[in-house]
């Protein structure tokens, strides 16, 4: 196998889907490097010269030099956006970290595992938060994603990209509901969703958030704090102009 080539993240703190990546790139033990993008004061040189095609993170880039701020990467480099599609590449160029199973069968789980995050999931957490949907929309697709956990370990049983999908989404609805005000919901609303969480209903749901937590790759790369802060930013800006992010726009709902 050919060596692997210089690997260059653009992230940012607030979003769910760069930090697949790099929970992805901690479990293989990958020397990358991050270039942080404000999604809420995005810079014109990101999307001029580095991502074109709507200046969504994350974008990895793979080969070339390294880069800085306001460059642009080099044409021998490869541009790939998109989380999951990353997500799958890094499986593909360092096998030996087992990102995927070895097993097909295991395998088409957990891909079958991130199409169901992508279209159930992230679509009923966006509506919870920002658009004044029911507590008990987001908690019953928990409830399938719990049943679908095996009864100990991970999505799939071994840590796998499954999880690299799925938990950055967790810890951020779980910091939500922690903290009042994140979210377009009212503080009763955040005070019965953490308890629907901690309750016996969600047993399995609650090892499953210890068993990720415990993970270094966890560790290293979620700051609560420091996603709080931006989240309670991205809110503010949502409430007075229906902005989500720079390429979602709704009515602005009231609480």
């Amino acid at each position: 196998m050919s060596e692997t080539k210089r690997i260059t993240l653009y992230s940012a703190i607030d979003s769910p889907f760069p930090h697949r990546v790099r929970l992805a790139l901690e479990e293989a033990g990958a020397t990358y490097d991050i270039i942080w993008i404000d999604l809420m004061n995005k810079e014109e040189w990101y999307e001029k010269k580095v991502n074109p095609a709507g200046g969504k993170v994350p974008l990895l880039v793979y080969g070339g030099p390294k880069l800085h701020p306001d460059e642009a990467p080099s044409a021998d480099a490869v541009k790939i956006p998109e989380s999951t599609v990353i997500l799958e590449f890094l499986a593909d160029i360092f096998p030996d970290a087992h990102l995927l199973p070895d097993d097909p069968v295991l395998r088409a789980r957990v891909r079958l595992w991130n199409v169901a995050v992508d279209t159930k999931l992230i679509k009923a957490l966006l509506g919870f938060v920002f658009l004044g949907e029911p507590l008990e929309s987001i908690l019953a697709v928990l409830e399938e994603f719990q049943a679908m956990l095996p009864p100990t370990g991970f999505a799939v049983g071994e840590w796998s990209i499954a999880d690299a999908a799925i938990a950055p989404i967790l810890f951020r609805l779980r910091m939500l509901m922690k903290t009042p005000g994140l979210g377009n919901f009212g503080p009763e609303v955040a005070r019965e969703g953490m308890e629907a969480l901690q309750s016996p209903m969600f047993a399995r749901l609650q090892q499953y958030y210890d068993d990720l937590e415990a993970r270094p790759s966890m560790m290293k790369t979620w700051n609560e704090e420091e996603v709080a802060a931006t989240a309670a930013r991205r809110m503010d800006r949502f409430r007075k102009t229906g902005i989500m992010n720079s390429e979602m726009r709704v009515p602005i709902p009231s609480v």
